[in-house]
């Protein structure tokens, strides 16, 4: 049994959000259903962290905002991450609202579903039956249980069967004001030979104690591709946990785009699960950790499916006293026969006081494979930084120019500009 958790709503709160919202039936039964594992249900069991202290529940879910007209009428800290020129499908949450949408008629006219949580609830109820909390399900452990309960938004992406979405689409969520909760569920079917590019930021406004809670599930059919790129960069003043999964088809294949810039403590899981022959997976992530900061950040591959491969890089930086345990598990399962599973976890350590764990683990039950990992812990390279001195460069900006090739792998990843500046702006200011 798990520790009572004493919430700041109830189920009261939870069926007045969800007739506001005109979410059906079946919908606000999961809800209820949640809120009950929420006493009973466990945390997760994370290597080296625990989180018994953080803030996992003590918020107010369901604060509504006004909606604009025109993104000039956003925050500064927003309007920074809209591409203009290169998105033309756009979604903006604040709290419990969602402020802005737009959504390009091309893709309308292909068949394509952009649109919010709430909305894809009321008009495409059934397909999002299919789909939600199969592969994030709410009885996983309590902060799962936490998010399905209080979710107060998210998005719904429908690719259907050879339909290619040439430009990606992106989502911003911010939460703020004081015990504020931005808890999104984000929904991604691509059917068969299908293409898209799906770009979420977080970020925050004025407050304290706030909490980000994100469930993302992308369902990958045959000979499809999805991207996912997200950046997390929210302050001090906000615990975030995150958890993403993808299930892929034959000749499918998933790419994880992730960097993890949050200031406060961060707990986030990414898995792909690679069920139909001939499936891949690439994951690449980078995050920095600074101040007291506390992070737990595990990407898992899981192989069903024979010739199947999964890549996973993950890169750190460490500085003052935060801590970060990276975690890589590759399993492959019996009769997964000429799977490739592959990871690298590096961390570059900036302070004798910061710690840094790199954890790779496989998990082989099948012969016929093969796999490898690779990490490593250490400082700056004395010899790179010594090269540079000596064509004139001053030794702190050697170091920067050193760290900044080292994350560049994912930063570069990165498809849209706005997203990926704010990523370059967040790794210049965490390392001063």
């Amino acid at each position: 049994m798990g520790t009572d958790t004493q919430l700041r709503f109830d189920q009261e709160a939870i069926k007045q959000y969800s007739q506001t919202n005109q979410e059906p039936s079946w919908f606000l039964e999961q809800r209820i259903a949640a809120l009950a594992l929420t006493q009973t249900l466990e945390l997760p069991k994370l290597e080296k962290t625990k989180i018994d202290k953080w803030n996992i529940d003590q918020f107010h879910p369901f604060q509504t905002e006004a909606s604009v007209e025109t993104i000039a009428e956003l925050a500064e800290i927003v309007k920074e991450l809209v591409d203009v020129q290169g998105v033309s499908s756009l979604l903006i949450q604040k709290n419990a609202s969602v402020i802005y949408k737009q959504v390009a008629d091309e893709l309308k006219a292909e068949g394509v579903i952009f649109t919010d949580l709430a909305t894809a609830l009321r008009e495409h109820g059934e397909l999002v039956q299919k789909y939600m909390h199969t592969a994030v399900k709410a009885d996983e452990h309590r902060l799962v249980a936490l998010h399905a309960a209080a979710c107060n938004g998210g998005t719904f992406l429908y690719v259907p069967k050879n339909v290619e979405v040439k430009v990606p689409v992106q989502a911003i969520y911010q939460v703020a004001g004081n015990d504020s909760l931005i808890a999104p569920h984000v929904v991604i079917i691509a059917e068969a030979n299908s293409r898209v590019t799906y770009v979420d930021s977080f970020v925050n406004g004025e407050g304290s104690n706030m909490v980000a809670s994100s469930v993302v599930e992308a369902f990958v059919g045959s000979n499809a591709l999805v991207q996912v790129a997200s950046v997390h960069s929210v302050s001090d003043q906000v615990h975030d946990y995150s958890f993403r999964r993808a299930v892929v088809e034959q000749d499918g294949r998933i790419e994880w785009i992730l960097g993890e810039m949050n200031d406060g403590n961060t707990v986030a899981g990414n898995e792909s699960i690679l069920k139909g022959k001939g499936s891949t997976a690439d994951t690449k992530s980078i995050t920095i950790g600074t101040g007291k900061q506390r992070s737990n950040l595990t990407s898992k591959v899981q192989h069903y499916g024979t010739h199947t491969d999964s890549q996973m890089l993950s890169k750190g930086v460490m500085t003052d006293e935060a801590v970060a345990i990276l975690n890589g598990i590759t399993k492959i399962e019996k009769g997964a026969e000429k799977a490739n599973g592959e990871q690298a976890e590096n961390i570059l350590m900036l302070s004798e006081k910061a710690r840094g764990d790199a954890n790779p683990i496989l998990l082989i039950d099948e012969d016929d494979v093969t796999a490898g990992h690779a990490a490593s812990v250490g400082r700056v390279s004395e010899e790179s930084l010594y090269y540079l001195m000596s064509r004139g460069i001053e030794r702190r900006q050697a170091e920067r120019l050193v760290i900044i090739g080292f994350l560049d792998p994912v930063v570069a990843e990165i498809p849209i500009e706005g997203v990926k500046d704010r990523l370059r702006q967040a790794i210049e200011r965490k390392l001063g």
